[in-house]
């Protein structure tokens, strides 16, 4: 008797979705992004204390973003060769040594030294994070992959930066910054233990040269679409934060909050971007230029209402929290733009690129706003953040056209 094995039907196995490497990713976006914005609901507080105005602690937001400006790029080149998960690790031991700086600071020269030193470290964490949930999943999740890691950032607006807020006034401002270096210890041994290891992108060129394979080209097709997806972020990133760096002052002054209550107006403001966030992820994921279209035309229609109907506290609060939802939209999907746009090999140093434009935007929008303040006051800020989405999607239309008409070409070449 003859006995016949049948061999198994032939498939391709897909590795299961990385839920627990996406998420401690986010625990470690959280607490960086919580460390940076620390100072904008703690305005008064922090300028009460350090005898400065809040037009220069506002300008603590500028030097940090500068940091991360100026040196992402280089300190990204430095360390190309280094492994990305251990590189997340020291990063985030940096997190923590900037926050304790802050916390005992003695003077304003000394915290603004201590945000810098933060803002470095900033920079190169997103260069590496942001390019990691990418070498995680295939490109047809990246739009989950990237809403799960960029969600740490929301989660810092909708928990972090509040709940910094309500401890600092309570307690005093520098007690933020002593628990968040404490939790970024914790969040990097929770990286050490949990987060998969990726191959470094350099050093797997370098071992494709030595087995013989072909150079790439010096010049990327895809860096144009880059620098397109770069340009555009950091017009937004202007507008957004001219006016979020003095979302306290606004809130009292237009919108006739109690300082007390700012903590709350911040805990919907970010609950909203959660729910912006999900959007992103699950319904826009595939999709992300008609997702960012949405929302940079909600959040537009959000702040001219708020704007406009300041003086009426239940439609610029329902404004506030829509401008909130709407914004959730637009950085993790420009982070999905970006992956789709630049090719794999040039994926950390377009992260770097991004990282660096995200944070121009932070800091031209800080110091921006900071000089309407003065001579045309809080109420002008919304208006001119209304003048650069309108940039901004005009930079969209032009790069949605732009990519279209280039795989159209590339169609045609290839028939031919």
């Amino acid at each position: 008797m003859t006995t016949i094995v049948k061999s198994p039907p032939s498939a391709v196995v897909e590795s299961p979705f990385p839920w627990a490497g996406l998420i401690v990713l986010a625990t470690a976006v959280f607490m960086s992004v919580t460390a940076e914005m620390v100072p904008t609901g703690l305005l008064p507080e922090m300028s009460a204390e350090l005898g400065v105005t809040e037009s220069q602690i506002g300008m603590l937001v500028t030097l940090f973003a500068l940091a991360v400006v100026v040196t992402s790029v280089p300190l990204a080149a430095i360390t190309r060769r280094f492994a990305r998960h251990s590189l997340i690790v020291v990063v985030l031991l940096a997190v923590s040594a900037s926050s304790v700086l802050a916390a005992v600071a003695p003077s304003y020269e000394f915290l603004a030294v201590a945000r810098v030193l933060g803002g470095m470290a900033h920079g190169l964490f997103w260069a590496v994070v942001g390019a990691y949930s990418g070498h995680l999943v295939p490109k047809r999740h990246l739009g989950r992959a990237v809403a799960i890691t960029t969600g740490g950032g929301t989660l810092a607006f909708v928990l972090g930066v509040p709940l910094a807020t309500v401890i600092g006034q309570s307690f005093g401002w520098r007690v933020p910054f002593a628990a968040i270096a404490v939790l970024a210890v914790c969040a990097s041994v929770l990286i050490f233990m949990k987060l998969p290891r990726v191959p470094n992108p350099v050093r797997r060129a370098m071992d494709d040269r030595a087995t013989g394979s072909p150079r790439p080209a010096r010049f990327d097709p895809s860096i144009p679409g880059v620098v397109m997806v770069c340009v555009t972020v950091a017009v937004i990133m202007v507008g957004h934060y001219a006016i979020y760096t003095y979302i306290t002052p606004y809130l009292v002054a237009e919108l006739h909050v109690a300082p007390g209550g700012i903590g709350a107006l911040l805990l919907l403001y970010g609950a909203a971007g959660a729910i912006g966030l999900l959007l992103a992820g699950f319904v826009f994921g595939r999709r992300p230029s008609l997702g960012l279209a949405v929302g940079i035309t909600v959040t537009a229609i959000a702040v001219a209402v708020m704007a406009v109907f300041s003086a009426n506290a239940i439609v610029a609060t329902v404004a506030f929290a829509l401008w909130g939802a709407a914004f959730g939209l637009i950085p993790p999907l420009m982070q999905v733009r970006l992956l789709h746009t630049a090719a794999p090999q040039i994926r950390d140093t377009a992260n770097a690129f991004f990282s660096s434009s995200f944070n121009v935007g932070i800091a031209v929008g800080a110091l921006f706003g900071g000089m309407l303040l003065p001579g045309f006051g809080v109420e002008s800020l919304p208006y001119a953040y209304l003048a650069l989405l309108f940039v901004a999607g005009g930079l969209l239309a032009f790069a949605i056209a732009s990519a279209r008409r280039a795989r159209l070409e590339a169609a045609s070449t290839a028939s031919v």
